[in-house]
């Protein structure tokens, strides 16, 4: 669409042109003139298609940067879920340390002779039955925590599965679009090579020294008012342009070549 809509651009100037040399326009232009605008309708597609090629790296990078992003979202996913399993089998160590300790205190109570040893092991036993408790709690929030966790990492990473596959895809395009307009674009330049061969050459300096600042060069006049900067021309250059001497008028505001149009 964007390269058909382009042509229709580039065709309504050369439209304008051919219908300014065989008189079916409002005035007859110039021939020089008309050769311009033939040149300007392909120096502006061209210019369409070198913005446009010079975007898609732009838009590729664009892209990329989501790829790396979705990865980043996915990498933080997965460390809290490292995280979480960590703590787990700090809590199982803390555990096991705990029944240990009580092990050995058990050990001790039947090796005790005395009341108060033994009652002081039993509160010492007591004491880790209390801290495995504690312990175990934690470990039991920490499990589901560990639960929640993986469904979300798993709802996360086929998410980001799916978000990435279509981003490549869109680079695919991307770069398949590069290629069509590197075609364009070769073909569109050598349209304009055409076109600028067969303008004289003063014309045609006055053409590059006019494009190097203002685009489009070759605007019409409407109510004395040049169509390029919209301001009012004066009236020397309003009577060149509708002179028939086939030289080109200058808009003495902003420099661009100017026609009258009824």
């Amino acid at each position: 669409m964007e390269t058909r809509l382009r042509a229709r651009l580039a065709d309504g100037f050369e439209l304008r042109a051919e219908q300014g040399k065989s008189g079916l326009g409002s005035d007859m232009l110039p021939p020089v003139l008309s050769k311009l605008l033939i040149l300007q309708g392909r120096d502006k597609q061209r210019r369409d298609l070198e913005g446009q090629l010079q975007a898609v790296p732009h838009e590729v990078a664009g892209v990329e940067a989501k790829i790396v992003a979705e990865k980043t979202a996915s990498d933080s996913a997965r460390t809290g879920l490292m995280e979480l399993e960590a703590k787990k089998k700090l809590l199982e160590t803390e555990i096991g340390e705990a029944q240990q300790k009580a092990g050995r205190y058990r050990s001790q109570q039947l090796e005790v002779r005395k009341n108060d040893e033994y009652r002081a092991l039993g509160a010492e036993i007591e004491t880790m039955q209390a801290e495995i408790g504690k312990l175990e709690e934690q470990e039991l929030v920490v499990m589901y925590a560990i639960d929640e966790a993986k469904k979300k990492f798993a709802a996360a990473e086929a998410e980001m599965k799916r978000n990435i596959s279509g981003h490549e895809a869109r680079i695919r395009l991307l770069h398949e679009r590069e290629g069509t307009l590197r075609t364009e674009l070769a073909a569109a330049r050598a349209a304009c090579e055409e076109a600028r061969a067969g303008v004289e050459e003063p014309a045609l300096r006055l053409y590059d020294r006019i494009s190097g600042y203002h685009f489009p060069v070759c605007v019409p006049i409407h109510d004395a008012k040049c169509g390029g900067c919209h301001l009012k021309i004066s009236s020397e250059v309003e009577s060149a342009a509708r002179g028939k001497g086939g030289e080109l008028a200058v808009c003495d505001q902003c420099g661009r070549i100017v026609w009258w149009e009824m």
